[in-house]
């Protein structure tokens, strides 16, 4: 059986946000360490804002903190942050590289995506893929294809 963590992935690549939404949903029931919390919650969040669902969204980041004791999700810790407002994503950009470029890379684009600013959401999506190649396996990576191909 998938994770409920890879399924949501699955549909949220494939634009079918409301099975990603069920699917993160149940993950969270079983994201009870920082890390895990974080890394369903960044995903979970990023699903509701593509529903249009900004205050469900907002609650989903209630109960990240800024101090939570983070081992390997750094990078939706700090993205977390960014939709929180109180990290800015020029500076999310700009010290990312290998890995969190790429995961930053696509939150930040979405971020935009999803706050009306399309043209520069686009260019962040193809600047992922275009300089990242070697980190192809990411998620991340694999989004902003995903998000590149669905706007042809």
């Amino acid at each position: 059986m998938a994770s409920p963590y890879h399924l949501g992935l699955a549909h949220y690549l494939s634009g079918n946000f409301d099975q990603a939404l069920d699917a993160y949903r149940e993950c969270l029931r079983f994201s009870k360490n920082p890390d895990m919390l974080v890394a369903t919650s960044h995903w979970l969040y990023m699903t509701l804002r593509r529903l249009n669902r900004v205050d469900e969204a907002a609650a989903v980041l209630g109960s990240i903190t800024a101090d939570m004791a983070i081992i390997e999700n750094a990078s939706y810790h700090r993205l977390i942050m960014l939709y929180k407002g109180s990290e800015p994503a020029e500076r999310l950009l700009s010290s990312a590289s290998g890995l969190d470029a790429v995961t930053i890379g696509y939150g930040v684009g979405n971020w935009h995506y999803y706050n009306g600013r399309r043209d520069e959401a686009r260019k962040i999506f193809t600047s992922v893929v275009d300089t990242n190649m070697s980190q192809w396996p990411a998620f991340g990576y694999l989004a902003a294809e995903a998000e590149l191909a669905r706007d042809r």
